[in-house]
């Protein structure tokens, strides 16, 4: 870009800032000349005149736009944002549901980019793309030293468009080459639906909020229903959130019609305006929702809207608390960027938006919650056998908030007090299982490359555990498929003691042999069935979802307390 085309973008997107920001007040301070007669508009200009004569190096005025305009959002909230091209025709890709790529989900571990496991019905499935692949080039270009972010970008492109990957597998003693062509890939956002007990059904509405997230959960539903479903837990955990249509949509299939769902206020009062359930035919079953420190945005709405009325519990971890409305903008060449317009509110006034003023950007997005860090690594709740006798009517639940609140108190459904400013608060607070300790990262780790190992029939005397054909995308394992019986884990133990990358003892193994089980077990189950199965065995051992079938007794009382009048308006 040149430095002319470098200054129509920068001062067109100067100026589309003040105007929204400030209206006409904003577009004059922008030119006001300050009190030695200058003004921003000529101090950036002569700042950039003199980096461009003076500075060492050829200067990229295409970089130094995309910073000074990123900057200058940045300084307004850290949601605001500018996006390049690319990154816009991205953007406006993720608020689809689908992409163009070749349908594989791929990590990052100690020596290279790998493939975990091929979604249903893509390029990557139809190839024979299996757990354990190590890409190792794209299109010719050496992928070795590559992050996730890149191997992604680099394989995703135009549909129809060809890509060719180099892959070294266990167990093959040449590297493998797949051509795949680019297709249209399904990026639903409910990822696993099914009855976790008789009963009670599950919903993992964890992949954002896009086009068809309403229709998706109506069906999910449907399908439950239909399977003998009377108590539901809706799983909004790292959900981003995305489409305010598709929140509204989603909280309505929950909270009854005419009810609001959530308001948005800017700052001119006339601005301000409520969205209710309107169209959306309600359901009455006992309600859980599972939200943790990545439900943001849309999932806060759905989170908020659902307590606010009382209509059922939430439980798990403070949410993100992201309340700020985006509007998207176009600019020239392409570009674009999202800036915050106003502000989300739940149904009985809770700012949902947490404070941003005190700190760095880093603390904003990942040590949000430090009191949380502070606490010790939680255990698994215990729980009653399925037949356990229902309890009885418990009483209305006192939400006990965390961290301290900032906003006002606000009084919701049923006489319940909660507060604003800090994201949404859960009614029962519930840690989840703890992986972030040394040894069992170390164990994780570990666990992937001996199963990568193992199950292409490299580990002696565990054979039968090699896989000869693609994985199972449509199935979920029985117990007895993949066990980790003793041998598997004698294997594992001796594997690692002989690892000298691993870093780990056979005692730390044994002081953390539960997780190393689920680790063994977790990884088997994606390679031989898919990434859906394995978040679906992990539910079965998962902290906060234990605890939110423990809550559904109470979930009906607090509904049936509403029900009876018992609300407070």
């Amino acid at each position: 870009m040149s430095s002319t085309s470098f200054w129509r973008v920068v001062s067109i997107t100067i100026l589309l800032a003040a105007t929204l920001v400030g209206g006409l007040a904003g577009r004059r301070a922008f030119g006001e000349k300050t009190g030695d007669g200058r003004g921003v508009e000529a101090d950036y200009r002569e700042a950039l005149q003199v980096v461009t004569d003076n500075y060492a190096d050829t200067v990229d005025y295409e970089k130094a736009s995309e910073a000074a305009i990123q900057g200058m959002l940045w300084s307004l909230d850290p949601h605001s944002n500018f996006f390049t091209k690319e990154q816009y025709q991205r953007l406006m890709q993720d608020q689809e549901s689908r992409f163009t790529g070749i349908g594989v989900s791929i990590l990052r571990h100690r020596d290279g980019v790998y493939v975990q496991a091929p979604l249903p019905n893509t390029p990557a499935a139809r190839a024979g793309l299996r757990f354990g692949d190590r890409i190792v080039e794209v299109d010719g270009k050496d992928a070795r030293e590559w992050t996730t972010p890149q191997v992604s970008k680099n394989v995703r492109g135009p549909e129809g468009e060809r890509v060719t990957l180099k892959v070294e597998r266990a167990g093959s003693e040449a590297p493998l080459y797949f051509t795949l062509v680019r297709a249209s890939v399904p990026q639903p956002s409910i990822r696993n639906t099914f009855l976790v007990r008789p009963g009670v059904g599950y919903v993992g509405l964890t992949g954002g909020f896009t086009q068809t997230s309403g229709q998706e959960l109506a069906a999910a539903l449907e399908r439950l229903r239909g399977e003998g479903m009377q108590q539901v837990v809706l799983d909004l955990r790292n959900n981003p959130g995305g489409l305010l249509g598709q929140a509204i949509e989603v909280a309505g299939r929950f909270v009854p019609k005419g009810q609001t769902i959530v308001s948005v206020r800017g700052r001119d009062e006339s601005d301000a305006r409520e969205y209710k359930n309107v169209s959306v035919e309600a359901v009455d079953y006992p309600l859980v929702v599972l939200i943790n420190r990545n439900s943001a945005s849309a999932s806060e709405i759905v989170a908020g809207a659902v307590q606010d009325h009382g209509r059922g519990l939430v439980v798990g971890e403070t949410s993100f608390g992201k309340g700020l409305v985006q509007r998207v903008f176009q600019l020239p060449y392409g570009a674009g960027l999202t800036l915050t317009t106003a502000k989300y509110y739940t149904p009985y006034g809770r700012l949902i938006q947490r404070d941003y003023t005190g700190g760095s950007l880093y603390d904003y997005y990942v040590r949000h919650d430090p009191a949380a860090e502070a606490q010790p690594p939680s255990r698994p709740t215990n729980v009653q056998p399925p037949n356990a006798a229902a309890a009885a009517p418990t009483p209305t639940p006192s939400p006990t908030p965390t961290p301290a609140p900032t906003g006002p108190a606000i009084r919701t459904a049923a006489g319940r007090v909660f507060y604003g400013g800090t994201g949404i608060t859960p009614d029962h607070e519930v840690k989840p299982l703890d992986v972030a300790t040394p040894a069992r990262a170390r164990i994780a780790e570990e666990s992937f490359h001996f199963v990568r190992r193992l199950v292409a029939g490299q580990v002696a005397g565990l054979e039968s555990y090699r896989l000869t054909e693609a994985p199972q995308l449509e199935r979920y394992p029985r117990p007895t498929d993949l066990p980790v019986s003793d041998r598997v884990v004698e294997a594992f133990r001796d594997f690692a003691r002989r690892d000298p990358e691993s870093g780990l003892t056979a005692a730390q193994i044994d002081a953390e042999l539960d997780y190393a089980r689920l680790r063994l077990r977790d990884d088997l189950i994606t390679a031989g069935y898919g990434g859906d199965a394995s978040g679906r065995f992990l539910l079965e051992s998962d902290p906060q979802l234990l605890r939110a079938l423990e809550l559904l007794p109470e979930a009906r009382a607090l509904a049936e307390n509403i029900g009876k009048g018992l609300a407070l308006k």
